[in-house]
Formats: C-alpha cells, structure tokens, sequence
C-alpha cells in the first residue's frame, strides 16, 4: 500500500528521507520503500511518523484526514 501522505508531509517540511530515517531510526530505503508501497510499516511505525510529523495516520496513509 503506498502511503500517500508521508512523501508529501516530509517535502512539505523539507526534510530529507535520511533525515527523516535518522531521526525514526530507521535506514533510508525503508522509508523509501514505506513511501512507494514496496513495504508496508507497522503499526508501531506508523504511530511514530504520526506523532513526528504531528499528522493523523490516515493523513500518512491516504493523504488526507477522514473524519467520521
């Protein structure tokens, strides 16, 4: 599943994925692959891109946030 908001928060706050991976612990090609759909985070992962960029999960998920 490609994560379409996790590309565009991170350009929008122009941080690069090896800052983004270093700052998540992570390697650079992880988050590479997270922001094309070649590997899909857990949701352990995804509560800390959450909480690091201060978005909801749906908007790293779906680049948007949904409200029910």
């Amino acid at each position: 599943m490609k994560m379409l908001g996790l590309k565009t928060i991170r350009k929008k706050k122009g941080y690069s994925q090896l800052k983004v991976a270093m700052d998540l612990n992570i390697s650079r090609e992880a988050l590479s692959y997270y922001e094309n759909g070649q590997r899909c985070p857990n949701l352990e992962m995804l509560v800390k891109m959450s909480e690091y960029f201060h978005v909801s999960i749906d908007y790293l998920i779906l680049g948007e946030d949904r409200n029910l």
